[in-house]
């Protein structure tokens, strides 16, 4: 079974980092995320890129503004999650060819984020839109923009998500 599951890594400290992305990896997940209010998010990122650099994607969520997206970029990630859509966070990733997933709910959101360059939305909280609003979105969203549920979702209700029309998930560890 083949799922498109970001592990977000929320709360790892380095030392333990690679212990945890080699577990995750070995269970067939090959999408490993950071989120930057982890503790020294950096340098794990930095360790993940060079255990792993070429045979999974990594990247960092909780970016909020360029700055972060500049130091992203000199690491060298595969791609940037944002609890939010900020346009230029979203246009810096982009400008640094980094794959950008913003944080959304509203249609709004949906396509500022899409005319921004976004390469996917990620729907955050996702426990707030539900699978009947998330039918309603997909009606009128791009059909090649990949979308992503955050928070409130497992494997309990993967399905019913996937049937909505998600086409994966972040999951993370705490």
């Amino acid at each position: 079974m083949n799922r498109n599951i970001i592990a977000i890594l929320r709360g790892v400290k380095p030392k333990e980092v690679l212990d945890i992305a080699h577990v995750i990896v070995k269970a067939g997940i090959s999408q490993v995320e950071v989120p930057l209010n982890s503790p020294n998010a950096f340098e794990s990122i930095e360790l993940l890129r060079e255990e792993f650099e070429g045979s999974i994607q990594f990247g960092a969520g909780t970016v909020t503004d360029i700055k972060q997206v500049e130091v992203l970029a000199t690491i060298g990630v595969n791609f940037i999650v944002s609890p939010n859509f900020n346009s230029s966070v979203v246009k810096a990733t982009k400008e640094a060819n980094i794959l950008s997933y913003p944080g959304v709910i509203t249609p709004t959101e949906c396509f500022s984020a899409i005319h921004c360059g976004a390469d996917g939305l990620k729907f955050f909280p996702a426990s707030l839109i539900g699978e009947d609003n998330l039918i309603a979105l997909k009606a009128v969203l791009p059909e090649d923009i990949p979308l992503f549920m955050v928070g409130g979702v497992g494997p309990k209700n993967f399905a019913s998500w996937i049937k909505a029309g998600a086409t994966g998930f972040g999951i993370g560890s705490g």
